[in-house]
Parts: C-alpha cells; structure tokens; sequence
C-alpha cells in the first residue's frame, strides 16, 4: 500500500524547526516514552470494550434474518447480498486505516469508529428499505473495518512485551460480543414488544459505551513504549502514526531501511488467504446457520442459542489459542486441528443438521477460533510496528475482499437449489485450502525477511 509510512518516513525536526502549519504533538503523561500506568490500563478497557462491539452488528441481524426479509420482502439472493455486506465493507473501508491512523492517531480513529457503530446501528432499523438499511449497515461496519485493522496495531504499539495474552484478551471480548448478541436477540426482541427493529437497535447502546475510554485518546501522540522521545537526542526519525522511532527491531535505521514491498511475500499473501478463507467461513455461519437449523425444525430461540454457542466457543479458545501459537515455531499444528473440527461440523450439519445440533455448534465454534489466530500471526510475521501496520492492513483487506462471494454464493445456492446441500458442501470444501494457506502463514518467518 502507498499509504503506509514505511514508505515515506519524516525526519524529527524537533520544536524549533516545525512549520507554522504543523501541530505540536500532544503527548499523556509518562516519562522517557513509558505511559502512564493509568493509561496502559484505560487503553486495555478500550480493547476490551472496542472488541465487545465488533460482531453484534452482524450475528444480531443473523438471529433475525427471517423476520428482517420478511419485514424488508427481501429474496434469498437479497438477503445473500445483506450479508455479504460486512466483508465487502472491511475490504473497502479496513484499507483506509493505516492513513486515517497516520493522520489523526490510532485513538482517535478507533473512537470514531465505535461512534460510527453506534450511529449506524440506531438508525438503521427505521429507515425502511432495504437500500436504506444496507446503508446504514455500511456505516457501522466501516466503523468495525477501521477498527479491526487497527487493534493488532494498537497491541503491538502499547503491549509489546504482551502480544499474545492482550490478542488473547480482546479476541475473548469480541467472541463474547458475537456470542451474546446471538444468545440474547431474540428473547430481547420478545420482551421489547416483538418487533425486530427493536432487537436490533439495543446494540447501538453498548457501542456508544465503548466511545467513552477512547475520548482520552483522540489528541493522544505519545510514542510507544520504549521509542526515544520526539526532539530527544536519541530519537532519530519518527515515522508517523506507529510512530516507529530510531532503530527497527532488527537494528535499522527506520530512514534506511527499504521500503516494505508485501505483494512479493509469500507469508504476506499465506495470511491474507488464510483470512480470508476463515472470515468466508465465519460470516457465513453469523448469516446463515441459525436459518440452516430453523430450516431443519429448530425453533427460532434455539438456532439463536446455538449460534450463540458457536460464536462463544471463541471465549475461552480465543484467550488460549493466541497463547500457545505465541509460543511455537511453526503454528501450522493449529490451524490443521482447527480445520478438522470444521469439516467434521460440516458433515454433521449436512447429514443430521437437527439430531446433532448441539455438537456441530461446538465444533465450528472451535473451527471458528482460526480468527484469533490469525491475528497473532499477524503480529508475529512482522519485526517492527510499521511491518504489523502494513500486514494487518494487507492481510485483512485483502482476506475480507476474498471472502465477499462466500456468503453471497450460499444465499444464491440455497434459493435455486432449495435445500442446504450444495452450501454446506461448499462451507466443507473451502475447509481444505484454508489449511494450506494457514500452515504456509504459520512459518517460523516475518514479511521483512521476504520483502
């Protein structure tokens, strides 16, 4: 990506030697680049609660996709579109991250991210039409895209020492946001009066919470820990928004160093496959499964519950898997026991979807934890902060736009086929080239030995 500051890094001038036109940068308090102790713990609470609010956007509508097509008269190949939607969304809108992140900090664009969430998830189900719902939809997912890119950033900047376990960390809180948007939907729609707008617009309570702990941040410029401060002797060049300072990890010069060409990676192009082949996976279970058991004679509360059992799954899992893969050389391991829980899902779903239920939510729960580790992968591929940057950046954009015609491709085969045969096998069949990208992506190697 051009955009990324890898590419064209500003020499620190120091206070005296700054233009009229350039803002003194703001930093909260700390002492020799090391934040406050405060800030470090306000910063994990936003983690928390950013990841808390980046899935019920779309498993909430998932519980009520019936009554939303009905509500909108949508057909099946409309409603495949719907849920298309977000990864269409995190391609389009994730790219804009690392220049917004460069341009007005990490927070602040995090912030405005969940204040998009929030702002799209209110209006959007009174707005009456499928044209309008789709872009209100949109609004809170770029929301979600910006801040998805930007959380693997903000844990490298903040926590680098801590990788693993703070993945860990926000990847439970997202696991349980999906899950408990899926759990309670419906019976929150049923004690609110029955109506699904009314379901669905609860969410965009817990998202305004969310703006709260990253107000602090918005004019936040403070380096991260362990980088030399601006206009210090030991500072060296300061690349803007990851503000990556003096040396890289591997003892470069930031000014130096080559510009980082991610195209000619082979682990770079592995984890964006590898993203992308789990996100087709998991959008199309957030969209798709609770209609597939109540299809199968599973009343509606319960295929909420189930997929709520599938999406929380990723709770405990998410906070573990990241701890282990941190740990080992090569995390191809995982990513074969991952997708041998898918397949063996799979086929459950599509030989006995209602009599085994139960089991087959627990087993994509667990094929649906390669999103944490994919994550961490993205943290380890890369030596320096501008590396996880751009990686997070390529890998998701591009995995998300990989993963647009899966959802959409169900909902196309579910109405023409009229049955879930030839979906599930399709959902089966994407299993096995997700191994092979997440195994080349699990190689003991980083992007800048490659670039």
């Amino acid at each position: 990506m051009p955009d990324d500051e890898t590419q064209t890094p500003t020499l620190n001038r120091g206070p005296a030697a700054r233009t009229p036109h350039e803002p003194p940068a703001r930093r909260l308090p700390g002492t020799d680049g090391t934040p406050a102790p405060w800030l470090l713990r306000l910063i994990a609470v936003g983690l928390v609660l950013a990841a808390l609010n980046l899935r019920p956007a779309i498993t909430s509508l998932g519980a009520l996709l019936e009554e939303v097509r009905e509500g909108l008269h949508m057909s099946g190949s409309v409603a495949g579109v719907l849920t298309s939607v977000p990864p269409l969304c995190f391609a389009v809108f994730g790219v804009m991250a690392p220049r917004l992140a460069r341009r007005f900090g990490a927070g602040a664009v995090v912030c405005a991210g969940m204040a998009a969430i929030a702002a799209g998830l209110l209006i959007r189900p009174y707005i009456g039409s499928t044209a309008g719902f789709l872009a209100a939809s949109a609004l809170a997912l770029m929301g979600i895209a910006v801040s998805n890119i930007l959380m693997p950033v903000i844990v490298k900047r903040w926590f680098p020492d801590r990788v693993g376990t703070m993945t860990g960390l926000y990847s439970m809180a997202l696991a349980l946001g999906t899950a408990l948007a899926a759990a309670v939907t419906v019976p929150v729609t049923g004690a609110l009066g029955g109506d699904w707008r009314t379901g669905l617009v609860v969410w965009a309570v817990l998202a305004a919470v969310a703006v709260l702990p990253w107000i602090v941040l918005v004019r936040d410029r403070t380096p991260p820990p362990g980088a030399p401060l601006p206009g210090s002797p030991a500072s060296g060049p300061v690349v803007s928004g990851s503000t990556v300072s003096g040396t890289s990890a591997s003892g470069t010069s930031a000014v130096d160093a080559p510009a980082l060409r991610i195209t000619r990676s082979r682990t770079a192009w592995g984890l964006a496959c590898f993203f992308g082949l789990q996100a087709t996976a998991a959008y199309i279970t957030m969209g798709w499964m609770p209609q597939i058991f109540r299809d199968a004679g599973v009343s509606a509360g319960t295929a909420g519950l189930l997929l709520a059992v599938t999406m929380a799954m990723g709770v405990p899992l998410a906070f573990v898997i990241p701890r282990v893969a941190s740990r080992l050389t090569h995390q191809g391991p995982i990513v074969v026991v991952l997708g041998l829980c898918g397949l063996i899902g799979y086929s459950g779903l599509y030989l006995a979807p209602a009599a085994g239920a139960w089991a087959w939510a627990l087993l994509l729960g667990v094929a649906n934890c390669a999103f944490p580790l994919a994550l961490t992968m993205i943290g380890m591929r890369a030596r320096s902060g501008a590396g996880v940057v751009r990686l997070s950046a390529f890998a998701q954009s591009t995995g998300y736009l990989l993963s647009i015609p899966g959802p959409l491709l169900v909902g196309v085969l579910y109405q023409h086929s009229g049955g879930w045969g030839l979906p599930i096998a399709l959902m089966a069949g994407l299993m096995i080239p997700q191994m092979v990208a997440g195994i080349l992506a699990g190689r003991d190697r980083t992007i800048e030995d490659e670039c």
